[in-house]
């Protein structure tokens, strides 16, 4: 969430003088919109279906992400959920098929990324969490990085191995320096202060954490091999009144150089999220970049700079802008085939949107024609404030299936879930 617009002056000038890190010059919004096409027809091959827990008295959910994992390993894909209302990493385990059973494998005070991964390296899955401390703006250190230790038997250890810094947005783990174990890229959001960091793991559950870069909104680090080097490199999305993309190079001994991707002129983009996936098949990362962050002002649709963008990798670290869509409260795009075709379209939901109208979408399918042309096409609008999103196959079909989750905040409040699934039907043959 942003600070008051009114710091603004003061904080471009310190985001020129950042440039001095090294990196590309800031360019324009007004990119290439050549691959947003006109709006499609709604997408009727979805069945919806709500799961976990339900909403008990007056609870308004704060679900902050979602991730499909299998977790228990038992060949039945599971959700992990972040509840930021509730203070709880939660588990849905499916078993058996098609039935999903929430409980909490963690009280993380607000939860705001996991990743499930073999951290330890012997054999089951743990979770990395990441945690704000808590969900509002604040400049209280009181971010947390945790991995949660599985025995085998989902039954986690949790192990805190960054505590007290800027209140953390993400953290996704792997081999920064090739010594062989895992270390952590973090986003330390924080609020007026904040920094994107590594943590290196001394072993024995111990961290040495290394600032990258001092400015605040961090809101994803993704650990990505940018240039094809062999070398994990990193990625962060940095909101904010800087609204920039920056690389962290990687000399693979975990040194790094700075570089700037890419920034935004506006310093009310309100970028939301990105996701690094080679999105137009040419053998190289790109990235897809939602701007919808809108919580701090009202009304949360009038903003017509919001919606969804990729970032083409032309290599040497210069990347090309492409328009794609404009979505209001953009959030969480996540690229995968959903109509089985071939090629990458791309899901997105949207947190803060025109709720009063009962067709304001709140899930929609940007459908990619084969030449990175994307038609939107609505796939709900009800629940509304969706923030995370997940795609990943749940019932074993072969085709790619939806998790959402509600971020309700803000008004109005007659359209509430805390965890949806849209189960892939396939689409009709046109």
């Amino acid at each position: 969430m942003k600070r008051p617009l009114a710091l603004a002056p003061v904080l471009i000038l310190l985001t020129l003088q950042s440039l001095s890190c090294g990196g590309n010059p800031r360019r324009q919004v007004a990119g290439d919109r050549a691959g947003v096409m006109p709006p499609g027809p709604p997408a009727d091959f979805f069945t919806m279906v709500p799961l976990g827990d339900a909403i008990t008295g007056q609870e308004r959910p704060r679900i902050a992400n979602v991730a499909i994992a299998d977790l228990d390993r038992d060949g039945l894909p599971d959700i992990v959920v972040c509840d930021a209302l509730r203070d709880r990493v939660t588990w849905l385990r499916q078993s058996p098929k098609g039935t999903f059973t929430e409980t909490t494998i963690a009280v993380v005070a607000a939860p705001a990324h996991v990743q499930v991964i073999d951290f330890d390296g012997d054999g089951d899955l743990d979770v990395v969490v990441a945690a704000l401390g808590v969900l509002m703006p604040s400049n209280d250190r009181l971010g947390s990085v945790i991995v949660l230790e599985n025995d085998g038997r989902q039954h986690f250890t949790p192990h805190v191995v960054a505590d007290r810094i800027a209140r953390v947005a993400d953290a996704e783990a792997g081999d920064l320096d090739g010594d062989g174990d895992l270390d952590i890229a973090v986003a330390g959001f924080g609020y007026d202060s904040g920094d994107t960091s590594w943590l290196e793991n001394k072993g024995g559950w111990r961290f040495e954490q290394h600032v990258l870069l001092g400015l605040s909104g961090p809101i994803n680090a993704v650990i990505t091999d940018l240039n094809h080097d062999g070398r994990p490199d990193i990625v962060a999305l940095v909101s904010q009144e800087w609204e920039e993309i920056w690389a962290f190079v990687n000399d693979g001994r975990g040194r790094f150089t700075n570089r700037l991707l890419w920034g935004s002129t506006n310093p009310d983009f309100g970028s939301s999220w990105i996701s690094v996936v080679d999105l137009d098949g040419d053998g190289d990362p790109d990235i897809v970049y939602s701007n919808g962050d809108a919580f701090d002002y009202a009304p949360p649709n009038s903003r017509p700079w919001q919606g969804v963008q990729w970032l083409e990798n032309l290599g040497d670290f210069r990347f090309a802008f492409h328009r794609i869509a404009d979505l209001p409260g953009a959030s969480s795009p996540q690229a995968v085939d959903l109509d089985g075709d071939g090629d990458l379209d791309i899901v997105v939901v949207s947190a803060n949107n025109d709720w009063d109208n009962p067709v304001a979408p709140s899930l929609v399918w940007l459908e990619n024609d084969g030449r990175q042309r994307f038609t939107m096409r609505t796939i709900a609008s009800s629940p509304t404030h969706l923030i995370t999103l997940a795609a990943g196959d749940l019932n074993g079909d072969g085709r790619p299936d939806l998790v959402a989750g509600g971020m309700h905040i803000s008004r109005p409040y007659d359209c509430m879930r805390r965890i949806t699934a849209w189960i892939n039907d396939g689409p009709a043959k046109r």
